[in-house]
């Protein structure tokens, strides 16, 4: 994963009316584990992972890295938020360098339909706004995934293109933090 700037990490939790998202911590392996081995999160993720090979290859601690927030609910992890930088190889109609963010979540299936999807994320994007002032932000996504369809719609992501990738149509959309107006 690139940089993403000049950006602190971790920087301090971030609190929402509900969640807090923060660095992992060793409490988190269990939920971790639960993500990458859910059949239902990582239904257009390419399958799930098998969980003793999850037990195996997560270390205690989970990695804290850049752009990685835990998504936390009452004192437990529901999921996880990420902000990466693409990479030259992903290219978009976004940048030439295709240096732009994607934002990426997961979250364990007793904390969908409650909204906090949208709200952990509407946060994280917030944060990256001040951050990384005028900088866009891409979502990638199955359109098959209604769920993740709508809440990119509810973020406020637009359409830049569709194509075809791993066997199913894909859809990429561009967040762009609004500039205040200085007249207003």
């Amino acid at each position: 994963m690139a940089d993403l700037g000049q950006v602190t990490w971790p920087p301090a939790p971030l609190k929402t009316e509900r969640l807090v998202l923060r660095a992992s911590e060793a409490r988190d392996r269990a939920a971790f584990v639960e993500l990458f081995a859910s059949p239902e999160v990582n239904t257009y993720l390419g399958g799930p992972r098998p969980r003793d090979e999850c037990e195996r290859a997560l270390p205690e601690t989970p990695e804290s890295r850049l752009g990685l927030f835990v998504i936390e609910l009452d004192g437990a992890m529901i999921g996880t938020i990420e902000l990466n930088r693409r990479d030259g190889e992903r290219r978009s109609r976004v940048r030439p360098d295709a240096g732009e963010a994607e934002l990426g979540y997961l979250l364990l299936p007793t904390a969908w339909g409650q909204g906090y999807a949208a709200e952990a994320c509407a946060a994280a994007l917030t944060w990256y706004a001040d951050a990384q002032p005028g900088e866009p932000v891409v979502l990638c996504t199955q359109t098959a995934n209604h769920r993740s369809m709508r809440l990119a719609a509810k973020l406020g992501f637009t359409e830049v293109q569709r194509y075809e990738a791993w066997g199913a149509e894909q859809w990429m959309g561009l967040w762009s933090p609004v500039a205040p107006n200085p007249g207003t």
